[in-house]
């Protein structure tokens, strides 16, 4: 009997090496804006931690999907550094195919130095460095074709010119479907943007933590946000809710799904693309959403009790034995009750 064949993916967006800096509570103190870091100037502060590894919302989704049993591709852009370099071999360690990734000579690859406080919450410094050239002159727009299933994450300002190119993709026959996490350019921009709109018209599934999705619909709450981004012709929008765990609808019902409240948390960098991953992989094998919801928790759950966005994240053996033996409810209602 022939293997059954890997769902295949593309990942579009950035690849980032992440310097993360682990630091002792004590550098956070409260302020009129919340919780922050605190560096006197002129000290010499020690840290805990120091620790590189590989991130990125493309980088990131696509070694998540590739873990999970898909043949997953990038497509986004590195520089000929060294960080470049080891973006692209981890990736291709994890057996994401590269083959649409652009290298740029002489220019420094995208970094963020994340400083992490005890209690896994994170301040990020970030230069958003080769990042900012995925626009027409590098984007393949033929890397559409033949996959089941695009992941578009979060894009630079200077990116969005491509996303004319993918709606045109997503409009032909046979089309891929569309898992879309918009970044704080489209997130600004609001959900009536002519092109953000034109991408949710096609969106199967949109990812958006609480914060965002106000911010883009300009609703007051959540479920109001939740009933705007249903209207615009998404067919699921889940909205994440850190610690709260995630509410979702596919325009008929409303599911929330709690969050594991015994998770270990270490560092939370990466969970949004872990829990994206993971539903994005349950809705590949046709499984429901109540069961993707779980699957997407589980895989964030695994990423924050590890440091940096990548090392927790599941394989399909490990994903399919942890849906199937832990109970994790998942409430129901009619959206429209």
């Amino acid at each position: 009997m022939a293997p059954t064949p890997r769902p295949r993916t593309l990942s579009i967006g950035g690849a980032t090496i992440d310097v993360f800096v682990r630091a002792d509570r004590d550098l956070v103190a409260s302020t009129d804006d919340g919780d922050a870091f605190v560096f006197p100037l002129g000290a010499k502060v020690r840290v805990r931690e120091v620790k590189e590894t590989c991130g990125g919302g493309a980088s990131n989704t696509s070694v998540g999907l590739a873990r999970l049993g898909c043949d997953a591709a990038f497509c986004g852009v590195v520089g000929s550094d060294q960080w470049g370099l080891r973006l692209l071999e981890n990736m291709r360690r994890e057996e994401v195919d590269t083959r649409r990734a652009t290298i740029v000579e002489g220019e420094v690859s995208s970094f963020s130095i994340i400083l992490s406080a005890t209690s896994g919450e994170r301040v990020i410094l970030y230069e958003p460095g080769t990042n900012a050239h995925l626009q027409d002159a590098v984007f393949d727009r033929e890397a559409l074709g033949g996959v089941q299933r695009v992941y578009l994450n979060s894009l630079q300002e200077s990116s969005r010119i491509i996303e004319d190119d993918i709606v045109a993709a997503l409009n032909a026959p046979q089309a891929p479907l569309l898992t879309w996490n918009p970044g704080n350019p489209q997130i600004r921009a609001s959900m009536h943007d002519q092109m953000n709109a034109a991408l949710l018209k096609r969106t199967d599934l949109l990812l958006v933590n609480d914060e965002e999705a106000l911010i883009f619909t300009g609703e007051k709450m959540m479920e109001a946000a939740l009933r705007s981004l249903l209207k615009t012709g998404v067919h699921t929008v889940c909205i994440t809710e850190g610690a709260k765990g995630v509410t979702a609808s596919d325009g008929t019902h409303l599911y929330h799904c709690p969050s594991i409240s015994s998770a270990q948390v270490l560092e939370t960098t990466g969970a949004g693309d872990a829990f994206g991953t993971g539903v994005t992989w349950a809705l590949l094998h046709a499984m429901d959403l109540p069961t993707a919801l779980k699957a997407g928790t589980m895989n964030a759950t695994s990423v924050v009790g590890a440091i940096g966005a990548q090392a927790g994240l599941l394989t399909d053996t490990e994903m399919r034995v942890r849906v199937k033996s832990m109970q994790l409810p998942v409430s129901v209602r009619p959206l429209d009750s």
